[in-house]
């Protein structure tokens, strides 16, 4: 079997070898702005678990609070009740 170099057909049209070299050039474009765009989503879903994160704690601390309040409410009741008792 003897070794023949590869050469290119004088049939195929330059610009047939500018288009696949276009569409290669497209195509690792295409790939590395998606790339950018997946490390983009990746930095912004760390950013928005943390910040979902402090607003859990925020609404806890809220729900705590709300519900020392309505202790206090009821307390304060029970309090003008008894004092209304008192008074009759």
């Amino acid at each position: 079997m003897a070794h023949e170099q590869w050469h290119l057909s004088k049939s195929v049209p330059i610009s047939f070898i500018v288009a696949i070299i276009a569409q290669t050039g497209a195509l690792v474009w295409f790939v590395a702005s998606m790339n950018n765009g997946i490390e983009t989503n990746s930095r912004d879903i760390v950013r928005h678990d943390q910040r979902i994160e402090n607003l859990e704690v925020t609404a806890q601390n809220q729900a705590i609070a709300t519900a020392r309040i309505a202790e206090n409410i009821e307390a304060i009741r029970e309090t003008l009740d008894r004092m209304e008792r008192r008074g009759q």
